[in-house]
């Protein structure tokens, strides 16, 4: 199964020590098999941020259902058992671990699912209620990798997505603050930009220089340009 993972950054090295505890099914590596869903959680951790979105591709091994040697534990919908287990992880000691699962899959706790959830927990609305509120959610998902063991099952495609793609999410904030900075049209400034030495290394892939910030890449275009 191709999975997905949307940050900041490129994540080829998994390091459960840096994972957040206290989510929906505790710490752990989250990834999803709905691309659409990491890429909105690409931008979401970027959006107060200069950084750019990246969504990180990997291939399960879904014989991880079938293996012995791991503990798994699957939610095919939102249900009474997946509402007590994301409260056991949301109230969790966050200096260790409420379950021993390797891997958990299920359901995503969105924002508003979450704003439910604390209502539910200080006695606002029930459990019946909260769960008949679950109904008409959108379809998301996620799968929680909570252990080395389980990050074997985890194989490291990259970022495949067309270069061409990643050239114009750089190249249009680039411009504008070049035209800005230089007070010239949009032209000259592209004239600028793609006669460069900067563009080169943007544009080899081999060299990954496609993965830093646009600001990061704008400030060595301004020392090549002298600017």
């Amino acid at each position: 199964m191709r999975v997905f993972h949307g940050s900041n950054t490129l994540v080829s090295l998994i390091d459960l020590q840096r994972c957040k505890p206290s989510r929906d099914f505790g710490r752990g590596f989250y990834v999803t098999k709905l691309r659409s869903q990491a890429e909105e959680m690409a931008k979401r951790v970027t959006k107060f941020s200069k950084l750019t979105p990246i969504v990180t591709e990997y291939e399960f091994d879904e014989y991880a259902y079938e293996d012995t040697d791991l503990k798994v534990l699957r939610f095919d919908d939102y249900n009474e058992e997946w509402l007590d287990f994301v409260v056991l992880n949301r109230n969790a000691d966050k200096r260790h671990q409420a379950h021993d699962y390797d891997i958990v899959e299920g359901p995503v706790a969105d924002d508003k699912i979450s704003r439910n959830v604390t209502k539910y927990l200080k006695g606002k609305i029930s459990k019946e209620r909260f769960l008949d509120m679950l109904v008409h959610n959108e379809i998301n998902h996620q799968i929680c990798f909570c252990t080395v063991n389980s990050l074997q099952m985890l194989n490291y495609i990259g970022n495949p997505k067309d270069i061409e793609y990643e050239l114009s999410e750089i190249g249009e904030p680039l411009l504008e603050q070049l035209m800005l900075d230089c007070g010239i049209d949009e032209e000259n400034a592209a004239d600028l930009f793609y006669s460069s030495k900067t563009f080169g290394k943007l544009a080899d892939e081999s060299t990954r220089f496609y993965l830093k910030p646009w600001t990061e890449i704008y400030e060595i275009l301004k020392r090549e340009l002298n600017l």
